[in-house]
């Protein structure tokens, strides 16, 4: 199939061009993505108050896109601060402790607690969760305080970010821009996040324990920081309640996960369901440990997540806001002003790629795992992962299939680089509770993560 690309296909390929340039130079792209914006928006309706009408509308409409993820990790984030306020996550946590008997037993176990727990509640509560409970017992069986910090890093923001098949935010942003349903993304995903997962974390304990009988292990210590959460007053609650909220809140997010796959939840449903639930945890236990002034504390731990949310995706939304104009957005947003027989200018340029370039599996997956690295390199993982989701668009069309794959591959790429296991800026969580420096941890993560990203490249070409 023949396609007409015109002034807004070539004016959208350059501003990818300089987006993908400025995630290499390690400088901001909202400015870019506002100046690509009102490009096309120019181009399109030749008039200037509908192209700086188009950006606002574009802002809506990708925040729009967006709100349901935002919402789910507010309210997670709200729900983490009153469990950790009130000493619950000890309790939930403490019984793991007693099966830390040696450092490999602590480095294995704090990794997939923290996996676990990251599904649920996203990685940064979750080191704040589950960290100051599991240090302590980790160092008593001789585990380093930076090997704990590697463990809760490549298992949390690493495995646990990168599948983000519970809260489902990474994956809903990536199918977004690459067109398809989130399951299909998520699904193509799992055999990607285990390869990666699994040889990212054994060369990371095997480079462990070689450096340690070699002498040159460095702990990277530095003076312990206070890990990211409130800085607000220990709440006392009776031994009993918590206790019984320690047993019941793990329940019913294990509910949760049964019924989603009893009513075959996915999507938006899914997330619906876990975010429900954690709205009348953090109702229950505000009442309970607040008494009379629970009303206004409920109030207050949920501004608490939503300034933690939209610091979040502050910077996604401008991002988005460009790369839905790609597909879905340009239309509403400018009118149909595509040559006739477009189908969005992301699938023009994918059937110009396969009509005018050799491209195959091989080179379809090395590109996407190159752009998903790029893209995360600005520290934050999710700000560049429409990008990727777009590149794969196209690869696919020009392959003729594995959109699926090579979208789950540019979002891993993306979420292991830029989601905090690779960028000092972006280890600071997982660092500052372990007490090491962030740029040591990163040093630490480096040829684990490069090891698992090619491994991972190769399996997708197969898949593809």
């Amino acid at each position: 199939m023949d396609v007409n690309l015109s002034s807004l296909h070539w004016v959208y390929l350059a501003f990818i061009v300089f987006i993908v340039a400025c995630l290499i130079k390690r400088r901001d792209t909202t400015m870019i993505c506002v100046a690509g914006i009102l490009a096309l928006g120019l181009i399109a309706t030749a008039s200037v108050g509908d192209s700086v009408s188009g950006l606002f509308k574009s802002f809506v409409y990708a925040a729009k896109e967006l709100l349901g993820t935002i919402f789910i990790i507010s309210i997670i984030v709200s729900m983490s601060r009153v469990l950790i306020r009130t000493g619950i996550n000890e309790k939930m946590v403490a019984p793991l402790t007693r099966f830390m008997r040696t450092p490999a037993l602590a480095f294995w176990g704090i990794g997939i607690i923290m996996m676990v727990s990251s599904w649920f509640f996203w990685p940064s509560p979750g080191v704040a969760l589950i960290g100051a409970v599991l240090l302590p017992a980790a160092a008593r069986v001789g585990l380093p305080a930076l090997g704990a910090a590697v463990a809760m890093n490549l298992f949390g923001h690493g495995i646990a970010l990168s599948g983000d098949y519970i809260i489902q935010g990474a994956p809903k942003l990536t199918a977004d821009a690459a067109g398809l349903p989130v399951s299909q993304v998520m699904e193509a995903s799992v055999p990607l996040v285990i390869v990666m997962g699994a040889v990212t974390t054994i060369v990371a304990y095997w480079m462990m324990v070689r450096d340690r009988k070699k002498g040159t292990w460095r702990d990277g210590l530095v003076a312990q920081e206070t890990p990211a959460s409130p800085s607000a007053e220990t709440l006392v609650l009776p031994a009993a309640v918590k206790r019984w909220a320690a047993i019941i809140i793990p329940l019913l997010f294990v509910a949760d996960v049964v019924a989603m796959f009893v009513l075959d939840l996915q999507g938006d449903d899914a997330t619906a369901i876990v975010g429900g639930t954690a709205i009348l945890i953090l109702l229950a236990l505000t009442l309970i440990a607040h008494r009379n002034k629970g009303m206004e504390e409920m109030t207050s731990y949920l501004v608490d997540g939503f300034q933690f949310g939209f610091k979040v995706f502050g910077p996604v939304i401008p991002i988005a806001a460009f790369f839905y104009l790609g597909d879905s957005a340009f239309v509403p947003l400018f009118g149909n002003h595509l040559p006739q027989g477009s189908q969005g200018i992301v699938n023009d340029l994918g059937v110009a790629l396969a009509n005018g370039v050799p491209v195959n599996n091989v080179v379809g997956a090395i590109t996407l795992t190159v752009t998903g690295a790029i893209t995360g390199l600005d520290g934050s993982g999710f700000s560049g992962i429409s990008l990727a989701g777009s590149v794969a668009h196209m690869f696919a069309i020009a392959i003729g299939h594995g959109a699926a794959t090579l979208t789950a591959l540019g979002q891993i790429a993306a979420i292991w680089v830029g989601g905090g296991t690779l960028i000092p800026w972006a280890l600071i969580p997982a660092a500052a509770i372990c007490g090491v420096s962030p740029f040591e941890l990163a040093r630490r993560n480096l040829k684990p993560v490069l090891i698992g990203l090619a491994a991972t490249t190769v399996v997708a070409m197969f898949l593809i």
